[in-house]
Formats: C-alpha cells, sequence, structure tokens
C-alpha cells in the first residue's frame, strides 16, 4: 500500500509504517503526477484535494486530513468516485484555545487589563470554542456563545446569544468555519458595515480562517484610525497576505494557533484510527507512546491564584510573543510573502499544550484554576 502524507505531520512515520510505503511530500505544492500512485493521502489544509490533483489518480483509496476544517476537500467529487475521506476534528481545539489564551494574557499585561473584569464573545461554539469557554470558566473570565447553528438545533442546552451581541463584548474570538452557503454564512462575516460598529477598546482575535475577516475593509478601518486591537493568526489568500495590515496588529502569527505539537500529532493519530477501521485492522498505538517530554515538565506551586501567576505559567509554556516576532521578522523583510509565510508554517518551532507542565502544590494551596485551565497535576 502506497502511503502518501503531508511532510508536517508529526509521528507520520510511527503511526504508518506498518501500512506500507511511506511518502512525504510538501503541501503546498504536491502535483497530480506526484500522487499518482497513491492507495492513501493524507493532506493538511493547504492542499486542493479535487479534480486535478487526482486526474491521474485511479487507485486511491481513502483521504485524510489532518484538520479540523475540510473545505480544501472537494467532498462531491470524492463521493462521486466512491473514495471516503476522512477528518479530524477536535484534533487543534486546545491548541487553539490555550492560543487565545496566550494572545489575552499579553495584551492584559500590555495594556494593564484585569482579565476577570473583561467579557469574551466566542463566535463558534464547535470543538474551538468550547474548548476556550472551559479555559476562561477556568479562571473566572466572563464569555457569551454565538452559534446560530446549535441554538437552532435544540440539542445543545448552553445558552446562546446573536452574533451582534457577541460583538459587543470587550473581546470578539472567532472560531467558525469558511462557508459561503446556508442560512448563515461565514464568509466576510467581519464587514465593513460590522466592522465600522466595533468600539475604540475591543480587542478582536481572528484564530479559524481569514476569510471570515474581510482584510481590505479592516485595513482601510485602522488607517482612518480606529482603536480596535487585532489578533490575526489567519489572513484571507493565504499564502499571499495583506502585509500592509501587519503593522496595525496587536499580535500577528502565520495561521499556527493550532500548531502546538499536541494538536498537529492528535490529527495524525485519528487518521490513524480511522485507517485501522477502514482495513478492519486493530488500533496498537496512541499518540502517548510517541510524545516526548517537555523542557519544563514540572513547576512547584507555593501561592495561591492569581492574574500574576497566570501569566507566568501560561508564558512558560508558550508565550505568543515568541511567534508575533518571528512572523514580523521573516514576513516583512523577505521578498516573497508566499514564500516566507510558508517557510515559517513548514519550520514551526517546537511548542506543547499546558498539560505538558505539571504542576504541584501543597494541600494548604487551593488553586484548582490552573489544573481545570489544563495544566497537570
Amino acid at each position: 500500500m502506497n502511503i502518501f502524507y503531508d511532510e508536517n505531520m508529526p509521528f507520520a512515520q510511527e503511526f504508518f509504517a506498518d501500512f506500507g510505503q511511506l511518502t512525504p511530500f510538501a503541501g503546498r505544492s504536491l502535483t497530480a503526477n506526484e500522487v499518482s500512485q497513491a492507495d492513501v493521502l493524507l493532506v493538511r489544509s493547504i492542499t486542493q484535494v479535487n479534480q486535478a490533483l487526482l486526474a491521474q489518480n485511479d487507485v486511491l483509496k481513502f483521504v485524510g486530513t489532518a484538520t479540523i476544517g475540510v473545505d480544501h476537500i472537494d467532498q462531491a467529487y470524492l463521493a462521486n468516485r466512491g473514495i471516503p475521506y476522512h477528518s479530524a476534528p477536535g484534533c487543534n481545539a486546545v491548541s487553539v484555545a490555550e492560543y487565545v489564551m496566550s494572545c489575552l494574557v499579553v495584551l492584559a499585561e500590555r495594556y494593564q487589563l484585569r482579565l476577570m473584569d473583561l467579557t469574551v464573545g466566542i463566535v463558534g461554539a464547535g470543538n474551538t470554542g468550547t474548548r476556550l469557554s472551559e479555559k476562561l470558566d477556568a479562571i473566572g473570565v466572563n464569555y457569551l456563545l454565538c452559534d446560530p447553528y446549535l441554538a437552532q438545533s435544540g440539542e445543545d442546552k448552553r445558552e446562546f446569544v446573536s452574533l451582534e451581541q457577541a460583538l459587543t463584548c470587550d473581546v470578539i474570538s472567532l472560531h467558525v468555519p469558511k462557508t459561503q452557503t446556508g442560512q448563515h454564512p461565514t464568509f466576510h462575516m467581519i464587514n465593513a458595515n460590522v466592522l465600522a460598529e466595533l468600539k475604540q477598546q475591543q480587542i478582536l482575535i481572528n484564530a479559524c480562517r481569514g476569510e471570515v475577516i474581510d482584510n481590505q475593509a479592516l485595513l482601510a478601518l485602522k488607517q482612518q484610525g480606529h482603536g480596535v486591537k487585532l489578533v490575526l493568526d489567519v489572513w484571507e489568500n493565504e499564502p499571499n497576505i495583506l502585509t500592509a495590515l501587519i503593522p496595525y496588529c496587536e499580535i500577528t502569527t502565520a495561521h499556527i494557533a493550532g500548531y502546538s505539537l499536541e494538536g498537529k500529532a492528535r490529527g495524525t493519530e485519528i487518521l490513524y484510527q480511522k485507517l485501522c477501521q477502514y482495513l478492519n485492522k486493530p488500533v496498537e498505538k496512541c499518540l502517548a507512546d510517541f510524545l516526548p517530554d517537555s523542557g519544563i515538565s514540572h513547576i512547584e506551586i507555593n501561592q495561591e491564584y492569581d492574574e500574576i501567576l497566570l501569566n507566568q505559567l501560561v508564558k512558560i509554556v508558550y508565550d505568543v510573543r515568541r511567534d508575533d516576532g518571528l512572523f514580523r521578522q521573516h514576513i516583512c523583510h523577505q521578498p516573497s510573502v508566499a514564500l516566507a509565510f510558508d517557510k515559517l508554517r513548514k519550520n514551526y518551532p517546537a511548542r506543547r499544550e499546558f498539560s505538558a507542565l505539571s504542576l504541584g502544590m501543597e494541600q494548604s494551596i487551593k488553586s484548582k484554576e490552573l489544573y481545570r485551565l489544563g495544566f497537570s497535576q
């Protein structure tokens, strides 16, 4: 069996070596000729799986994407050919939620904000939005959930608000897929009219899909002197992004919010499980078999929880300012923005999740918030 996989899928060799011949590929530049003999094709979001890519392949049996989103998969075409496909829903939800938490910690310090005084509008309450709400719950930060599909389903008993209500919050964090059809399309959901209603002191975070915000309208708003604070991990037209927006952002990164080692590797693990199911093979491997110890794996806590302690611990595991600095250095000083953007993603430095750090506490200290936030005991 010929298994072709994106070279940026962690532990692919470890998970799939027993299935046959493994061939890694560069996701952005994959051609129809390269993949013509693939029995199994495992991709990430930068690879468009469609008729053009598979035109020379008549043996493909299984497609998997190690990502939450599937807008890069031509589902109708695969269905017409009878080729099953699988995604990895929720694989990097924790990673994205912790990216947002790091951004909030950094901005709270930068502008002397008290997190407990903020309300976060979470737009999109699926896997990622839910993980973020749980982390905010853990440290007592108020939030409002906006998800019209879940609200209309009647099956989700959480309380939901309208998009208009969510957009009045101190912080707006976007966690929706990119859609252009349906009752609530998200393409340019945040357009010029919506942006014009934002308050000067609000924080707008986009860590889902770049096309959810009209980037040209956002640039025009900032050029007019609007004070909204921007955190952009995703951009329209990646990797050919609107570089003129960069100087107006508080934090800018190269679509890496979900790029923790655990987040990326969970996608690999989920596809391994799906391929085992497809081939009727037993699942014999798990992610814990391969994850290395983190550089700092244990810390003793000798004080009760407060926002200063939170700031310190979050930054020990993941300080988003590192990625912001790398982004500005490489994107702003390279002749090819697209190549620099993809290079940053391909060579992304190792990053762990909160769970990689265990905290020891004396029994008299009751800082359970930190365990609920995701740190290990």
